[in-house]
């Protein structure tokens, strides 16, 4: 079966059986190889687990070579809604294709993102019907609290990486997004990394590895 998205897939070694599946997000301006370089690692520590690193459904405005899951051009808070939410439709069929093609349900399969990746990974942990495995977000925010509030269906689990340093996404939205997702009801751990700027540190890589593995029985 075809993905509806152009995917990087990292299969588990010596054809053993898949139990698991981790997706994936890029952020803005990137790809799905670009990310896929935390599989590394982290596939040796999972061995049943297939990684999906997709590209996301549109070229970036900015970056030609990279991808955007909604476009960020215009600063207008519904323009950037609306443009969030096609994403959403476009990467829920993706998931259900991977749930399909490897016969797993939510509690088989994490969904991680960075950045913009990250934003979409919050939205779709909360408003799918069934809760996944867990939700590992990086250097990330809430779109808009008051729509995705208004939607809240499933009761995911989640882990916030930030760190203090960054310039592109501001940290204080990893405690706003902490503060949101208590209110409602939803179990959160967020870890402020020291000295980090706007990417995925190794010591961040290392603390959300722990916490899939946690989360999908390793």
């Amino acid at each position: 079966m075809k993905f509806c998205l152009e995917t990087v897939v990292i299969n588990p070694e010596n054809n053993v059986e898949i139990k698991n599946a981790v997706i994936l997000l890029h952020g803005y301006g990137g790809d799905g190889k670009d990310i896929s370089i935390l599989t590394l690692n982290w596939k040796r520590f999972m061995p049943n687990t297939v990684f999906l690193c997709p590209n996301a459904h549109e070229k970036c405005e900015i970056n030609p070579n990279g991808y955007q899951w909604f476009d960020l051009s215009k600063e207008n808070k519904e323009y950037i809604l609306e443009q969030s939410l096609k994403a959403e439709k476009k990467l829920k069929e993706f998931i259900d294709q991977v749930k399909t093609v490897y016969r797993l349900d939510n509690s088989k399969v994490c969904l991680s993102g960075f950045s913009q990746g990250c934003m979409l990974a919050i939205n779709i942990g909360l408003i799918e019907n069934e809760p996944f495995s867990c939700v590992v977000g990086f250097s990330g925010k809430i779109i808009n609290k008051e729509n995705l509030e208004s939607r809240i269906i499933s009761k995911t689990k989640f882990l916030l990486l930030h760190g203090d340093m960054d310039q592109v996404v501001s940290s204080s939205n990893l405690l706003e997004a902490k503060d949101f997702l208590e209110r409602n009801k939803i179990e959160v751990e967020i870890n402020m990394l020291q000295n980090c700027d706007h990417h995925i540190s190794s010591e961040a890589s290392s603390i959300a590895l722990k916490y899939i593995k946690k989360n999908l029985g390793y």
